[in-house]
C-alpha cells in the first residue's frame, strides 16, 4: 500500500508549529539546570526580568528564583518590580493544581520601608534633573542640554518608566554636536529597546548608528577610530540579530550573530543584555535550522572568531559536530537534555519549538537523501523514535514537498520517487521550442506594425537625445 499524501488534519501535532512553549518545563536529572550559575552571568535589571520569566515557566525553581529576585530588586531603584514579581509568582502558584508552591510571604518579606525611601529618593532625583534641564535650556548651552536629556533618560530607565526614557533619549538628538554623540544616543536607545523587548524600532536605530559611523576607508590610518567602529559594530550586529530572532527570521538572525566581533567588544552588554554563551546558543540553533551543511561548516565550525563564543557553552560544539557527523539521535538527545536551558531564556523561549522542529525536519531530509529506499525501522533507530512517530514526521515532510518519496506502509519502506530523466528532458525541449516559436511570432508582428506605421510617436517637445520607444497601437494575445 503506497501513500503519497494524506490530510494534514490527521496529524495535527505535526502541522506548522505555532511556536508556543510548554506551560512548564522540568528540572531533573534528564534536564539539568543550575540557576545560580546561570543568573550570576548577568547584572542589572535583566537579572530580575530573567528570574520573573523563570518563575512563570519553571515551578521547580520558582521559590529560589523569587528569593534571588528580591535580593536584586533591593539593589536597584525600581519598586514597581516588586509588584511584577509577586504577580508572576502568584500566577504560577495558582496554575499548579495541588498548591505545591509556598506563599510568597513565606519566602521573603516585602520591605515597605525600602519602597518608601526609594520612592522619595527617586522623586528628589527627578526634580533635581528637571531643574538642571530647565536651567541649561534657558542658558541655551547645547552640550549641557544634551547631557541633561541623557541623564533624565538614564534615570527614567532605571525606575522603569521606559516611555519617558525614550522621549528624553530621542530629544537629546537635537542637541548632538558630533557624530559620536549621535552614536551614543542610538546605543542608549538600542539598550532600552532590548531591555524592553520592543523590537519594532531596533532596525531604525541600527541604521542611524551605522550611517553615522565613518567608512572604513577613512580609518585606515586611525587605529583608535577603527577599534571604536568595530566595538560599536559588534553591538549593532547583536541588536540586529536579536530583532531578526524575535521576528522568526532565523536565517538572518544566524548570519548577524555569526558576524559579531570579539566578546570584549560587547562590553557591558555581555552582562546587561545578552551573555556570550547565549549568543552561541542562538546562532547555533538558528544556523542548524536554516543553513545548508556546507554553510554550517564554513560559517560556524571554521569561524575562529565565533569559536570563542561557542567555548562558553561546550555542549554547543558537541551538538554541531553530531549534526555534521549524521549522528542525529545524539542531536535530538542533546536538544532534549538542554531544552530547559533553552526555554528559560528570555529571548529564545518562544522560538525553541519552531527551531527544534526545523532541525528535525532538516535532519530527516539529510538522512534520506543518499537512499533510493530505506526501511522505516532503520530510520526510527537512527533517530531514536518509534516507527509510528517517524512515519508521521515523514508523511508531514512529504506533504510539504521537502522529501520526494512514497511510504510503503505494508512493507514499512520509504521509497524515493524515480524521475524519468529522458521524459523530463523531452518535456523541457518541447516547452523551449514552444516558447521560441511564440517569441518569434510576436517579433514578426511588431515588425509589421512598425512597417505599417501603426505606432504612437513621442511628443515633439521631448528631448531628442532620448531613445524613442514605440508603443503598439493595440496588443494581440497569441
Amino acid at each position: 500500500m503506497d501513500i503519497d499524501l494524506i490530510d494534514e488534519t490527521d496529524f495535527p501535532n505535526y502541522s506548522k508549529s505555532t511556536g508556543k512553549r510548554p506551560a512548564f518545563v522540568p528540572v531533573d536529572d534528564a534536564h539539568p539546570f543550575d540557576l545560580e550559575a546561570y543568573i550570576s552571568t548577568y547584572t542589572g535589571k535583566t537579572v530580575v526580568y530573567r528570574l520573573i520569566h523563570i518563575i512563570s515557566i519553571c515551578p521547580t525553581l520558582a521559590p529560589q528564583a523569587f528569593q534571588l529576585a528580591v535580593q536584586h530588586i533591593l539593589q536597584g531603584r525600581d519598586p514597581n518590580l516588586y509588584q511584577s514579581l509577586i504577580i508572576a509568582y502568584d500566577t504560577t502558584a495558582k496554575t499548579l493544581p495541588d498548591a505545591e508552591l509556598p506563599p510568597h510571604t513565606d519566602l521573603a518579606v516585602i520591605d515597605q520601608q525600602w519602597i518608601d525611601e526609594t520612592n522619595t529618593k527617586n522623586q528628589a532625583e527627578r526634580s533635581k534633573l528637571e531643574v538642571e534641564l530647565k536651567t541649561y535650556t534657558s542658558n541655551m548651552i547645547k552640550e549641557s542640554i544634551r547631557m541633561a536629556h541623557r541623564d533624565l533618560g538614564n534615570f527614567y530607565r532605571s525606575v522603569g518608566d521606559y516611555s519617558s526614557s525614550l522621549k528624553h533619549y530621542t530629544k537629546s538628538r537635537e542637541f548632538c554636536t558630533s557624530s559620536q554623540h549621535i552614536v551614543d544616543m542610538c546605543m542608549s536607545v538600542l539598550e532600552l529597546l532590548l531591555e524592553q523587548r520592543n523590537y519594532a524600532h531596533i532596525a531604525t536605530y541600527v541604521f542611524k548608528a551605522d550611517a553615522t559611523l565613518p567608512p572604513d576607508a577613512q580609518q585606515v590610518a586611525k587605529a583608535k577610530a577603527a577599534a571604536e567602529r568595530e566595538r560599536v559594530q559588534t553591538k549593532l550586529d547583536v541588536a540586529t540579530a536579536l530583532s531578526h530572532l524575535a521576528q522568526g527570521a532565523y536565517e538572518k538572525a544566524a548570519q548577524s550573530f555569526l558576524k559579531a566581533g570579539p566578546i570584549k567588544n560587547l562590553e557591558e552588554w555581555a552582562t546587561k543584555i545578552v551573555a556570550p554563551g547565549d549568543i552561541a546558543i542562538y546562532a547555533t540553533l538558528s544556523a542548524l535550522a536554516t543553513f545548508s551543511r556546507s554553510a554550517i561548516k564554513s560559517n560556524l565550525l571554521d569561524n575562529d572568531s565565533f569559536g570563542v563564543y561557542i567555548e562558553q557553552e561546550p555542549y554547543v560544539r558537541e551538538l554541531v559536530e553530531a549534526y555534521m557527523g549524521n549522528r542525529f539521535k545524539t542531536v535530538l538527545e542533546l536538544l532534549e537534555r538542554y531544552s530547559t536551558r533553552h526555554y528559560i531564556d528570555l529571548y529564545l523561549s518562544t522560538h525553541v519549538n519552531n527551531l527544534v522542529l526545523e532541525i528535525q525536519s532538516r535532519a530527516l531530509v539529510l538522512y534520506f537523501q543518499p537512499f533510493a529506499s530505506i526501511k522505516m525501522d532503520r530510520m526510527s533507530q537512527a533517530f531514536g523514535w518509534t516507527p509510528e512517530f517517524l512515519e508521521q514526521q515523514v508523511v508531514h515532510l512529504i506533504q510539504k514537498g521537502e522529501i520526494h518519496a512514497r511510504v510503503d506502509r505494508q512493507n514499512r519502506i520509504l521509497k524515493a520517487k524515480v524521475v524519468d530523466q529522458r521524459a523530463e528532458l523531452f518535456s523541457r525541449a518541447v516547452k523551449s521550442g514552444a516558447d521560441i516559436q511564440s517569441t518569434n511570432r510576436k517579433l514578426l508582428l511588431r515588425m509589421r506594425l512598425q512597417q505599417s506605421d501603426l505606432i504612437v510617436k513621442p511628443p515633439k517637445n521631448q528631448n531628442q537625445n532620448q531613445n524613442h520607444i514605440d508603443f503598439l497601437a493595440y496588443s494581440v494575445v497569441i
